[in-house]
């Protein structure tokens, strides 16, 4: 594939869901990001639910062995992480699937949705923001925290505020382009090494 059809070619964005909890605000939320995403033009959107995956405690891939997930994680151009606040802190499974992968997450960007009562989800996000550079991920300036949501549910789903919408244009405006300039850079490095 040479780089100006890669320029041209969708985005492909990884939304990780990483609540796994069995009544969980996390079915509400990504209801409300997939339709907003649907929306936006140049966008392959490819949820993966962590509930959904059945990934053993472990960490890190033992001799690059592949998970249920690595295709559709490597396939990403850029990740979409919705974790919720527990504890101060982000979800157990998030942490056990992102360590369970290390290449898939080079070179790409990371957003974040956060949710949780108080502070939005900023204590997971900002925890978040250490763990991923040691993966050569960048993570975005700009991120979507959603303050007890819950409050905000209605008979559609979650009704998200004029506030929370400019947030997650702002996201995917970075995200989208840190993805495209990040692709660039990984089809210009492959073409030297070919």
């Amino acid at each position: 594939m040479n780089t100006e059809t890669t320029a041209q070619s969708p985005l492909r964005l990884a939304v990780i869901i990483g609540s796994v909890r069995h009544e969980r605000f996390a079915d509400a939320i990504t209801g409300w990001l997939l339709t907003e995403l649907a929306a936006i033009d140049g966008l392959e959107v490819d949820p993966i639910d962590l509930a959904d995956v059945d990934l053993p405690l472990q960490g890190t891939q033992p001799g690059g062995t592949a998970t249920v997930i690595s295709d559709r994680l490597h396939a990403a151009d850029a990740y979409l992480v919705v974790t919720p606040e527990y504890n101060h802190s982000f979800p157990a499974a998030l942490k056990n699937a992102i360590d369970w992968h290390y290449e898939e997450w080079a070179y790409k960007p990371v957003a974040f949705v956060g949710y949780g009562a108080g502070s939005g989800g900023i204590r997971a996000i900002e925890q978040l923001r250490l763990i991923f550079p040691e993966l050569r991920a960048t993570t975005t300036r700009d991120a979507v925290l959603l303050n007890a949501p819950w409050t905000r549910l209605g008979p559609n789903g979650y009704e998200a505020t004029e506030g929370e919408r400019g947030a997650l244009s702002a996201t995917m405006t970075e995200l989208g382009w840190w993805a495209r300039t990040l692709r660039a850079g990984r089809v210009a490095e492959q073409a030297s090494a070919a």
